[in-house]
């Protein structure tokens, strides 16, 4: 699902709906807070673009991306298998 393009890790979420795609992002961003480590995204009804790259080390993607990738795959896994 992760790819890396242009020194970003990207991926795209899709769901039943707005609110699911939401929700997603709720949990997303709460993750995100508690690593201090924030996504560039993007949201349209019910898909959710994220990209990744540690801004401290250049905008390139770090160990920290890929961390946050995990944790973000955990949370859609919830959605895609619910």
């Amino acid at each position: 699902m992760w790819h890396e393009e242009k020194n970003r890790l990207q991926a795209t979420f899709r769901f039943r709906d707005f609110t699911e795609a939401f929700a997603f992002m709720t949990e997303v961003a709460l993750q995100a807070e508690k690593m201090n480590h924030h996504p560039s995204w993007s949201n349209v009804w019910n898909t959710v673009d994220i990209q990744l790259a540690t801004h401290d080390a250049g905008n390139v993607v770090t160990d920290k991306d890929r961390r946050l990738a995990e944790r973000i795959e955990r949370i859609y896994q919830k959605y895609k298998n619910g």
